[in-house]
C-alpha cells in the first residue's frame, strides 16, 4: 500500500493532467527507463501514448508508481511480490488513492492560504 512514510521525501505532485516520462520520473524517484520496465511487468500502468509514442501519465499513474516504488523499494517486495499485492488491493487501492490526493490537495491549499497570508 501506499503509505506516507514510504514517499515523504518525494516532492508533492502538481495539478496536471498529463506527466511526461521526464517529470514523472523526477517526482517518483526512478529513472525513465524503470518506468518503462514497470510497465510491461505491471498491468495497471497505462499511460497515454501520442506521436512519436511519447508517453503521458497522468495523476493516478503517478500515484501507482509511488506505490510500486514503495512495495520494491521500502518494502522488499520483489516484482511478482508487487504485482500480487498491487492486483489484490486494488480495491482497497481505490481508497488508498482518494486518501492520498486528498493529502496531496490538502498541502497544496495550505501552501496557497500561507501565500495569501503574506
Amino acid at each position: 500500500m501506499l503509505e506516507p512514510g514510504n514517499n515523504d521525501e518525494l516532492p508533492p505532485i502538481p495539478g496536471k493532467r498529463y506527466f511526461t516520462i521526464g517529470e514523472v520520473s523526477d517526482l517518483c524517484g526512478v529513472k525513465a527507463h524503470v518506468l518503462r520496465y514497470w510497465e510491461q511487468e505491471f498491468p495497471q500502468l497505462k499511460p497515454v501514448k501520442r506521436r512519436g509514442n511519447r508517453r503521458y501519465y497522468q495523476r493516478q499513474d503517478v500515484l501507482i508508481i509511488r506505490q510500486i516504488r514503495g512495495l520494491l523499494y521500502a518494502d522488499g517486495f520483489t516484482i511478482g511480490g508487487a504485482r500480487q499485492k498491487l492486483t489484490g488491493d486494488e480495491a482497497r487501492s481505490d481508497t488508498s488513492q482518494s486518501q492520498q490526493i486528498i493529502k496531496q490537495v490538502r498541502v497544496e491549499l495550505e501552501d496557497i492560504l500561507r501565500l495569501l497570508r503574506r
